[in-house]
């Protein structure tokens, strides 16, 4: 009776009907008749406000998602779109402009200030460049999980400029480095670089890689992030943001090989490492500065776990048959939800339920929710498609270290009184980039639209193969161009222009055009909520094993070539002795080869279920409750 007239005297219902602390039985009737309406009227309210907000766009409501620089839900108005992701090119520019300039001129460095054998030199700077791209797993992993994108981007920023100081150093202290000698008319005088020089070197070259390497892939997937997949408008501009990455990508390249390595060439590569940190740290400062614009992702806690819990879920569970109603499996009630695919079938069984009206609680190792089995899926289905980008990348490399000095071993004059340094020749794809990807964008992509209906005017699968196909040719120039190099030297004595050497850089320009933006777009577009920064890191490992991959071919050319009287195709460091044709010959067939391996696995390969919109706590739900009800 007490608790009744709380309630009246609160909701004013029956002021009136309250003449003392003690109510006949009949006031409290009517009371409770007034109480009851006013529930049911509550109640139809809240129904009411919670249908509106279901019937709001899903583009609004995925913005609470995002928060801003002080942990707030994100502004539609305020954060995200152009500006952020301006500020975001800008890093990207800069970022590649340092690392681009000490990746592409190392080879010169280690072998004429560190001293190293020409095969050994190449190895070094592959063996850095694919570490560099396998590191971008660690980043990726550690902004999905623990950090977000734009800490990561931040502390491996400054490890990455730390790492550039510290080469500066050791090239300006002729402590730090062996006696300046010339590698080819000195031979065995001159002394490897080995011990403290070496682990001075080593150690600065290889931060540099942690930090590039920890920064790249957030790059990207930081920009994608900066607009709503949700939104119509904004998922068309996604597209349009892959292409100026590559574009400031391409000038950052572009700078590096000309500006910058003609730096190195002739003031030191001391002075050519201090300017790659000056140029580091205006990158940092481009970040930075858009700090009160960015859309933040939240890190969704571990990524790997959920992936591990269902393939431990499906082998506990192997036994069990598959049920044939979808509501057998959990999370499937929800028809906004996940979609179990085809594919894979035998993971499926993770998320099968225990039989209904028992008491039991299965651990999250033994039960998993669709969303789970899908990001699984989706990461298992990408796997072939990655792996047929990895030839594509150890052409690159070739770029990087043969035809650098390919290059050196032929007349590098302009005019009478301007020399192009060789490793500049790098910069001819980015010049071709340059100009054909706003023509792309602004031109090839609305005509195609209008006969595949694609936003991005053809799908990136169909992007890659071509580019695949076109790398092919870019390795059976460079042989032509070699094998006519080497005998106009050996032969007739003569010294060909370097410019002969151009078409193997503008074909693979082209074939990178198509390729490396294509897998950009492929893998953030398979990416589920919390998952785009990992997804785009193995973008990179793709570059990463390619440039391991020579490594090996390099090692197991020479040993396999080599006899008696002949030290294999790459053994000596004289290109005229060297058969760098060859070499060239083989990946060129290596590389036709993968091309038919990805027409094979591109045709089997089914677009995943779409789970962009899907809630992350639904796709990741490795919470601090280890049991699931």
């Amino acid at each position: 009776m007490d608790l009744c007239f709380f309630f009246l005297t609160k909701d004013n219902t029956s002021s009136s009907a309250v003449s003392s602390f003690h109510l006949s039985s009949t006031t409290i009737k009517q009371s409770s008749t007034l109480l009851h309406t006013s529930t049911t009227t509550t109640t139809m309210e809240t129904a009411k406000v919670s249908q509106e907000e279901q019937r709001q766009p899903r583009h609004a409501q995925a913005e609470s998602s995002t928060l801003d620089w002080r942990g707030r839900p994100s502004n539609p108005a305020k954060h995200g779109g152009i500006i952020p992701a301006a500020f975001i090119l800008g890093l990207q520019a800069f970022e590649i402009m340092a690392i681009a300039a000490v990746g592409n001129n190392l080879i010169t460095y280690v072998t004429n200030d560190m001293h190293f054998p020409l095969s050994k030199a190449a190895n070094v700077v592959t063996n850095f460049v694919g570490t560099i791209f396998l590191l971008a797993l660690l980043g990726g992993y550690l902004s999905d999980s623990h950090l977000g994108s734009f800490w990561t981007m931040l502390i491996f920023g400054f490890l990455e400029l730390s790492g550039f100081i510290l080469l500066s150093v050791q090239a300006h202290v002729p402590q730090l480095k062996p006696e300046p000698c010339n590698l080819l008319t000195d031979g065995e005088h001159c002394v490897e670089a080995k011990g403290f020089k070496a682990a001075i070197f080593f150690v600065a070259l290889y931060l540099v890689a942690l930090g590039s390497g920890c920064v790249k892939p957030n790059m990207v997937a930081y920009g994608g992030d900066q607009f709503d997949q949700d939104n119509p408008k904004q998922l068309k501009k996604l597209s349009t943001y892959f292409n100026a990455a590559y574009f400031a990508f391409s000038v950052g390249e572009l700078v590096s090989l000309t500006i910058l390595v003609w730096v190195q060439t002739h003031s030191g590569m001391d002075v050519g490492f201090g300017v790659s940190a000056a140029v580091m740290a205006m990158g940092l400062i481009s970040l930075i500065c858009g700090t009160l614009y960015y859309r933040n992702k939240p890190p969704q806690g571990s990524i790997l776990t959920p992936i591990a819990q269902v393939l431990v879920a499906a082998i506990l569970k192997r036994k069990l048959a598959r049920p044939s109603n979808p509501q057998m499996f959990y999370g499937s009630q929800n028809n906004t939800g996940p979609l179990l695919s085809d594919k894979f079938r035998f993971l499926d069984k993770a998320c099968i339920r225990v039989q209904e009206g028992t008491d039991t609680k299965e651990s999250a190792w033994r039960l998993c929710s669709v969303g789970q089995v899908e990001q699984v899926k989706i990461l298992l289905s990408v796997i072939p498609i990655f792996s047929c980008t990895i030839v594509f990348n150890t052409i690159l490399a070739q770029l990087q270290t043969f035809s650098v000095q390919q290059g050196r071993a032929m007349d590098t004059h302009v005019t009478k009184s301007f020399n192009i340094p060789p490793a500049s020749l790098q910069a001819i794809p980015y010049i071709l980039l340059i100009v054909l990807v706003p023509l792309y964008d602004t031109f090839f992509v609305p005509f195609a639209r209008k006969f595949t209906g694609h936003e991005s005017g053809i799908s990136p699968l169909r992007r890659i193969g071509f580019g695949l196909f076109l790398a092919t040719f870019s390795m059976v120039a460079a042989a032509l161009m070699e094998k006519k190099r080497r005998d106009a030297a050996v032969k007739l004595n003569e010294t060909l222009s370097i410019f002969w050497i151009t078409p193997q850089f503008l074909i693979f320009g082209l074939s990178e055009m198509f390729t490396a933006i294509g897998l950009l777009e492929f893998f953030y577009k398979q990416s589920l909520k919390g998952m785009q920064a990992f997804l785009t890191a193995i973008t990179y490992c793709s570059y990463s094993f390619g440039f391991y991959l020579s490594t090996v071919l390099v090692t197991l050319v020479n040993k396999i070539t080599s006899t008696s009287s002949n030290g294999g195709w790459l053994h000596y460091n004289n290109l005229n002795q060297d058969r760098l044709d060859l070499f060239y010959w083989l990946l060129a067939v290596l590389s036709f080869l993968n091309f038919l391996n990805y027409l094979f696995w591109s045709k089997r390969y089914s677009h995943a279920p779409s789970l962009s919109q899907t809630n992350a706590k639904e796709i990741n739900p490795y919470v601090e409750d280890d049991n699931i009800p």
